[in-house]
């Protein structure tokens, strides 16, 4: 069997992959780079040179080959392997006539549980959010951002004492909204300095959070591993990371309880299965992130049906167009076919060959390539704000 195209594929926020070939099977992917899709799709093009024509089974070769052959990485360029990785193991699923999780050693489960997001512009909005999630039947809710997604056109100012006091009085509104039943998984989305969330997260640890999600910004393994030791909730971290050697400075720090690995951004199947492993041999916990479409979820699906170590999948509510406002809605789900529905805050392991899902037919129809403004939030004293 020969490859005999590699096409990218952008329908609104979504870039997908398309390999080709001879044999008439058709692989699936996904890029997770989001925020530069147009650089993903010029890298895609760039390793399909290399691809057609070539046999699609040594996927781990070609792994290695596109990440190793220019001496240059990236998040444009990973988000691009692993949309073509994600492709060829699909390739190989169907070839087989097996799901890909029993090519990565079987499934240790049936079901994955799921959390949807919850954003909010206000408290009143977020908590309402939250109780309409719980109220469809999820069991975990995500996203929830004690700091609010207020509009980022609005230059932002607030002292430390009403920063801190109105994110604590939000965390504690959810809690008693969701009540005992549901877990809480915090997302302070790169907010806080290192000094800012070791005053921080402690005030909050009462209201039991499943985790508190990047609370600085991810770069420096050592800073996050100093919050990770000076305070009791789980830290979750990772969805920003586009090798495996990033997880392994963050591990070797003890810097996370929970590993928030994107397949479709570190590396594809291939990358995150390196990565579940070294976090196994850590104690840690993988949630894959997956804020794409339900293809993206699919292929984090099968990773967590084979690994010991999963704990939570992300399942995006919302984020339609890049805004962040919640649906009940699965993102993408009228563009992705396939992917089973939500029960009881789980999701069944797909079973079909390959991936097991599909791009709807006439997807790109009214949703033209989106890609994000060069734009952030501004602080009032003319400089910029991670929101």
């Amino acid at each position: 069997m020969k490859i005999t195209a590699v096409t990218p594929i952008s329908i609104g926020q979504f870039l997908f992959v398309r390999v080709e070939t001879d044999a008439g099977i058709t692989g699936l992917g996904e890029s997770g780079t989001w925020g530069h899709l147009v650089a993903s799709r010029a890298a895609i093009e760039t390793f399909a040179e290399h691809l057609v024509g070539e046999d699609p089974g040594p996927i781990e070769r070609h792994w290695n080959l596109m990440h190793r052959f220019s001496h240059f990485q990236g998040a444009a360029i990973n988000g691009a392997i692993a949309a073509i990785d994600i492709a060829l193991w699909d390739i190989k699923g169907k070839a087989l006539g097996v799901p890909v999780h029993s090519l990565l050693g079987g499934p240790c489960r049936t079901h994955a549980r799921v959390y949807g997001h919850a954003y909010g512009k206000t408290t009143d909005e977020l908590v309402e959010n939250c109780v309409a999630l719980k109220e469809a039947g999820f069991n975990a809710v995500g996203h929830i951002n004690p700091f609010l997604d207020e509009r980022e056109d609005e230059p932002f100012f607030a002292s430390h004492v009403a920063h801190m006091s109105r994110a604590v009085e939000t965390v504690r509104r959810v809690r008693d909204a969701l009540g005992g039943e549901v877990d809480m998984l915090l997302e302070l989305h790169r907010r806080l300095t290192p000094a800012e969330a070791i005053d921080f997260i402690p005030r909050i640890e009462p209201y039991l959070p499943y985790w508190c999600e990047d609370p600085i910004r991810p770069e420096n393994p050592d800073a996050m591993a100093e919050v990770a030791r000076r305070v009791h909730a789980p830290i979750a971290t990772g969805e920003r990371y586009a090798s495996l050697h990033d997880f392994r400075a963050l591990f070797a720090r003890d810097g996370a309880g929970f590993a928030r690995v994107d397949v479709a951004l570190c590396g594809g199947i291939t990358g995150a299965r390196k990565v579940a492993a070294m976090a196994e041999a850590h104690h840690v916990l993988v949630a894959p992130h997956n804020p794409l479409s339900p293809l993206g979820l699919a292929a984090c699906l099968h990773l967590a049906a084979a690994i010991p170590n999963f704990a939570i999948q992300e399942y995006t509510t919302g984020f339609e167009a890049l805004k962040m406002e919640t649906s009940l809605a699965l993102l993408g789900s009228d563009v992705v076919i396939g992917v089973p529905p939500m029960e009881e805050g789980f999701v069944a392991i797909p079973n079909e060959p390959g991936l097991g899902v599909s791009i709807a037919p006439g997807a790109a129809k009214g949703r033209p390539p989106i890609q994000r403004p060069v734009t952030m939030r501004p602080h009032r004293d003319g400089f910029v704000v991670d929101q």
